[in-house]
């Protein structure tokens, strides 16, 4: 009887144990469960995270002097296409499409003044964006600055005092008067010599310099001269054309991805005649 009586007693240990034994991996194999799910919600989603990556590219890719604001330099004295205002703004054709360039790459922008060519050495030493200033694209600044697709086309022309015997022909001949560091200057330098050109700071300048007999002409884009003969009663816009050329907006080499953003702001502008509006506004047809 013992010995029956401590097999009973042997064989319900077992079963207890053994059923003790069997529930022991059931929390674990929750806790592995939790453990997993967790996992598995905090891993992104692949196409997620491909498209996140995108947008991360997209906004580092836009890397710009001033976060958030796309920096512009120009010559403020080149009407219509910058000019101040009297409340000491700005405005003109360049500006206004800076700004909606600005707007859809989601940036401010900010327009610092300042010589011409100070502008354009400021795109190429990293302190603007961009420059526009009625800038023509030319072989030379390719080689130095990037530049977008044309956005509006440029007429050197040629102005005189009224009865001068100043033509085309006879150019090299006489004594011209420029903005610095402009394509006109470059154009009379290359074609006439730098001993018959003088340059100066703005259109003003050198028109103030051919009123004063200092110069025999000034040449200028077409544009700024209309309103700079407008101004200035006595001088004359000669009818023969010096030279036709592409504006468009420079930019620094190093910055390839605001280059394609600018541009394909530009081609959107262009396409829904934005551009063409603005430039309708500033230059009315005659």
């Amino acid at each position: 009887m013992k010995k029956f009586g401590a097999l009973l007693l042997s064989l319900s240990l077992t079963l207890c144990l053994a059923g003790c034994g069997g529930g022991t991996p059931a929390p674990q194999n929750d806790a592995s469960e939790s453990v997993a799910s967790e996992d598995a919600a905090e891993t992104p989603d692949p196409a997620q995270a491909a498209e996140g990556a995108e947008a991360s590219g997209e906004e580092a890719a836009l890397t710009t002097v001033s976060p958030g604001k796309l920096t512009m330099s120009t010559n403020a004295s080149f009407p219509p296409y910058e000019m101040t205002t009297d409340a000491g703004g700005f405005e003109g054709i360049d500006v206004e499409i800076a700004g909606m360039i600005a707007e859809k790459l989601g940036l401010e922008l900010q327009i610092d003044d300042m010589d011409f060519d100070s502008a354009l050495l400021a795109v190429r030493t990293g302190k603007s964006d961009m420059v526009m200033a009625g800038v023509s694209v030319r072989p030379d600044r390719q080689q130095v600055m990037d530049f977008t697709d044309s956005y509006a086309t440029g007429v050197q022309v040629i102005i005189v005092p009224e009865g001068s015997d100043v033509t085309l022909d006879n150019l090299g001949d006489h004594m011209i008067g420029t903005q610095r560091a402009t394509t006109g200057y470059l154009y009379c330098s290359d074609d006439y010599g730098e001993e018959h050109v003088t340059a100066y700071d703005n259109g003003m300048t050198a028109i103030q310099a051919l009123k004063n007999g200092q110069v025999d002409c000034v040449v200028i884009d077409n544009a700024p001269a209309k309103a700079l003969v407008s101004q200035n009663p006595g001088l004359a816009i000669l009818d023969t054309e010096y030279v036709v050329e592409d504006y468009a907006i420079g930019m620094r080499k190093e910055n390839p991805a605001l280059l394609e953003a600018v541009n394909n702001a530009l081609a959107e502008l262009k396409a829904d005649g934005s551009i063409q509006a603005v430039i309708d506004k500033y230059i009315t047809a005659e």
